[in-house]
This record gives structure tokens, sequence and C-alpha cells, in this order.
């Protein structure tokens, strides 16, 4: 008994010994290891989605998680968010800054010149402007002058392995996988955003195959070195998503001095001729016609009563899906009007100051409480919490702007 006791208690020595001549393995390091066998497990839905396994090999080899990237989630670390967005951070004068907007007009006359007979081909094939998808080419990349900064693969396996959206980033890597096995772009040139947006225009690999058009025939979709093909595959998106021939994007009206601004939701939708029976009236003399006065419309007032306003049409919110932001959608369209007419909008913007997105945050939070606000809580001061800061100023007796204002946010602090 004794005899088999020292043995067994040599061997246990004898392996703990072994364990401690060798290298300790980091919490990194192991997490990688488990990164390594995520992606590897991957495979079959690699090869269901058409890509081969000399591409699925290449490509995952050496392959790292970047854990400095925002929106994951990492054990031991705080939850990280979308990194602050300019759309929703700035004031609506420092986001659609005049000097930008000249600047870029400029080079899109350029270029409506170079690309005539590409953007003609895409006007009279999608019935979307050339002025618009110019705009969004300038506003995504700089006319191709950004260099976007990101591995797209890199991005899109990260995001999958430990993002907020992991069942959709698994989907991106995958097609990711298959857009690099069809040799339109190598690796090196496929970069993207810190979301996995690549291209001239800005793609997620799901929107490339949902969207890509091969404008210059030449047999092959390719937003990352052949503007027909990105400026195409743009209006080719904003087709899909419900864009509609010969109808502005929005017009600027000057508001009424009564104007009941908690109306600036997209749900409250009139005929624009209604809007301008209502005293709501186009700025410099501009006359609509009948078509034009019975297509629906919704207000838009970016900083409340204060600043320009806007009667914005189905194709504002198509606009929008590309980027869910208003202030996004008011420089690409203004930028697209600008090509063509060289003025700024006919009010200019107020001198407003934009709260922190924790102060904003908790106006959310304190409307959804009190029943006036039933939308993401994200520090992001859109349509619908400008909206219910409305109804709240209505209901506390506070003057009516509908503006995330230090003067509300101490008398919602007040309340609670």
């Amino acid at each position: 008994m004794n005899r088999l006791l020292d043995l067994t208690f040599l061997r246990a020595l004898a392996f703990g010994l072994l364990l401690a001549s060798l290298p300790a393995v980091s919490p990194a390091r192991a997490a990688d290891a488990a990164f390594t066998q995520f992606i590897a497990s991957l495979w079959p839905e690699a090869q269901a989605a058409g890509v081969s396994r000399e591409t699925f090999d290449r490509e995952t080899r050496g392959l790292e998680p970047d854990y400095k990237l925002p929106d994951l989630i990492l054990p031991g670390r705080p939850k990280t968010g979308a990194p602050a967005q300019a759309e929703f951070v700035q004031v609506p004068a420092d986001y659609v800054r005049e000097a930008s907007i000249a600047r870029l007009a400029g080079e899109g006359q350029r270029l409506l010149q170079k690309y005539r007979a590409s953007l003609d081909a895409i006007e009279k094939r999608f019935g979307v402007p050339a002025t618009i998808v110019l705009a969004i080419w300038g506003r995504e990349t700089d006319y191709g002058r950004y260099a976007l900064p990101y591995d797209t693969l890199r991005v899109v396996a990260t995001q999958a392995y430990v993002g907020r959206r992991k069942d959709q980033y698994r989907t991106e890597f995958i097609l990711a996988l298959k857009i690099l096995g069809e040799g339109v772009v190598t690796r090196k040139a496929m970069t993207s955003s810190w979301a996995g947006a690549t291209g001239y225009t800005q793609f997620l690999p799901s929107e490339y195959y949902k969207h890509g058009v091969d404008l210059d025939g030449d047999g092959k979709v390719d937003i990352w070195h052949s503007v027909p093909d990105a400026l195409a595959s743009a209006a080719q998106q904003l087709v899909n998503k419900g864009w509609q021939p010969g109808v502005r994007w929005a017009y600027e009206v000057t508001a009424p001095g009564n104007v009941d601004c908690t109306m600036g939701v997209p749900e409250v939708t009139k005929p624009i001729g209604e809007w301008l029976r209502a005293g709501f009236v186009p700025v410099r003399g501009q006359k609509l016609s009948a078509a034009e006065q019975a297509r629906p419309a919704s207000l838009l007032q970016p900083e409340g009563i204060y600043g320009p306003a806007f009667l914005t049409t189905q194709n504002y919110f198509v606009i929008k899906e590309y980027n869910f932001s208003d202030l996004y959608v008011l420089f690409v369209g203004h930028l697209a009007d600008r090509m063509t007419v060289a003025l700024p909008f006919a009010t200019p913007w107020s001198a407003s100051k934009q709260l922190r997105s924790t102060d904003v945050e908790a106006m959310q939070r304190h409307l959804t409480k009190i029943g006036l606000y039933k939308d993401k809580l994200d520090g992001k001061a859109g349509m619908l919490t400008r909206a219910a800061l409305g109804a709240y100023q209505k209901q506390a007796g506070l003057k009516v702007d509908c503006w995330p204002s230090e003067t509300v946010l101490r008398a919602m602090s007040s309340a609670r």
C-alpha cells in the first residue's frame, strides 16, 4: 500500500515538474488559439458558399483577430460600442461644413464630365441622378482619395468571433472569402472601415453580392478599381431600396412661426401641397409643379426649430438606408445639388451646441420611462428623439424647440 502511494506521489511530482518546465500560455495566446479553431469550424459554411479549400486555407493561414476594433464583447473588458460617428455627435454646421461641400462639389463637377458616358448610362438604366451617386462616392471615400485603413477579412472575422453582431458578420466573413476566391480584388487591396465596408462606395461583402453591377462590361464587378462599377452598384442599391426616378430627395422650406416641431417624424406624411397650405414656403421663390405638390413628404428640422427645414420625399429615406443619419443624407443631397447650382442652404445653421452622447442617452431613458419614446437608447438625437423631446417640452411647460439642450436636461434631472 505504502509503496503504491509512493509511486503515485513520484508520478505526480514528475508531471508537475514537466508542466513547470513548459512555457506559460498567456490568455491572449489561448484566446487566439480559440479564434483559430473558430475560423477552422467555418469551413463547411464556406465550402457550401462556393469557397475553394485552397482559398480558405490561403486566406485564413496566420489570420489573427484585431481586439482593438470597436463594437466587440471581450471577456474581462467593458463592452465597447461603435465609435461616435460624426453624423451623430457634430452639430449640422460642423458636419455639413461649407468648405467641404464647396470643395467636393467642385471636384464632382469635374468628375461629371470625366465619367459622362458611364453616368448617362446609370441615369438611363437606374433612374438615379449622376450627381447623387457621385455625392455618395464623395462622402464615403472622398472620390477614392481616402484610403480605408483596415484589412476587411480580419475585421469581419473578428466581428464574427467576438462582435456584438456575430451572426451577421459570420455571413460577411464567408462572403469576403468568396470575393477573394473569385480574384476580383487582392487581399491587400480589399481594405475597409472598422465595420468591414469596402470599396469606393463602402459596401459590406453581402451588399456587394446583392447590389454589385458590372457596368464597364469586363466580366467582373470591381468596386475597388472601376469607378463605373462602383457608381452603378451604388445606384442599384438605391433602386433595390425603393428609389423613385424623377423625384427630388428633399425641398428646403421656410417653416411657419407656429410650426409644431413634434411633427418631424417619418410617420407624419402629407402631400407637399398640404404642407404648403399650412404655411411652409419653398425657399428662394421656388415654384413646385402640381405633380410635385401631390407627392407625400415628411418634415425634417435637423436643429429643431432652428436652422433650415426640409420636406423630405421617399428618396430621402432611401438614401438614409445607406447611412442611418439625417446629417449624412443632408450632406449627400446638398452636395448633389451643389454640383449643378452653387448655392448654400437658404437658411443658415444656428450656433447650436451638441450635448454629449451620455446626456442624450439619459434624456432617452427618461423619455422612455414616461412613455414618450420607444426607440433605441443610443445617445443620438435623431428624428424620433427630437420629436419626443418636443412632446416632453409641451408637458413640462418649456419652450418647444425639439432640441436636446442643457435646459431640458436640467428639467429632466429635477423631475427624476
